[in-house]
């Protein structure tokens, strides 16, 4: 039912955590661990896994980066439903399953979840960011709620609607593509994410981030004012969502 696409860059250290929780989901799947020409030991770190039906173990040729390493599990999915994880995040039990409820009772192509925020070195915060249960494409305008390995979507729509653009935020593209075209979404406002904090990846950096932000406006064929006025709601709901993750955790 459920094709789970892992992209593995430098994450054999802690992508046994990531692995082992979409294998404690009680929906029928396959895994794709897929080798983004990483330098670290994800060879080793995959071994454990090598009798195991459920995980297929892939390499490619070269570095694609994540966009294009996404778009290939999608590309050999055999599930009705792909399921993003980042090799440096996890799930609670249960994530998928009632994920599929949520699509089932709103007729839905695409179901995010709120997410725990977790330091770099995976300790809990205690801070969450929820989600609004049904989002619409105007409410993506206004923020990008939608984290990508909270993510379970039906395969043939991400295969209509493929990552790129990864010199800017490839996922929220894609969301906002989805929705253009479907309308909305489902939320499962619970953090079955398990999310690690990055200072090192596109949002651990604010201002590059920003800016990657402006060019998906750009990307998705908006003129410069309307480009602007998003992301001046994006920013605004941005500082409001973190600020609120603070108060829930108090």
């Amino acid at each position: 039912m459920v094709t789970v696409i892992i992209p593995a860059y430098n994450g054999a250290s802690y992508m046994h955590k990531a692995i082992d929780s979409a294998l404690m989901q009680d929906v029928p799947m396959e895994i794709l661990v897929i080798n983004d020409c990483s330098p670290d030991d994800t060879d080793s770190a995959m071994e454990r896994y090598k009798d195991n039906p459920l995980v297929s173990y892939i390499k490619n040729d070269e570095n694609m980066g994540v966009a294009k390493t996404r778009n290939r599990g999608v590309s050999l999915a055999k599930g009705e439903y792909v399921a993003f994880l980042d090799c440096d995040d996890y799930w609670a039990e249960n994530k998928l399953k009632k994920q599929l409820e949520a699509m089932e009772r709103d007729g839905t192509v695409l179901c995010s979840s709120a997410r725990e925020l977790l330091t770099p070195e995976g300790e809990p915060t205690g801070r969450i960011i929820p989600v609004k249960e049904k989002l619409t494409y105007k409410d993506l305008l206004r923020q990008n709620p939608i984290n990508c390995s909270s993510v379970l979507l039906r395969t043939e729509v991400a295969r209509e609607f493929p990552m790129h653009h990864e010199d800017s935020h490839e996922d929220y593209i894609m969301w906002l593509e989805i929705l253009r075209k479907y309308g909305k979404a489902s939320a499962v406002n619970e953090p079955l994410l398990k999310y690690r904090l990055s200072t090192t990846g596109k949002s651990g950096n604010k201002f590059k981030s920003a800016r990657m932000t402006f060019s998906v406006y750009r990307y998705m064929g908006f003129g410069l004012f309307k480009s602007l006025f998003c992301f001046v709601n994006y920013m605004f709901n941005g500082v409001f969502k973190y600020a609120k993750s603070f108060l829930l955790k108090r």
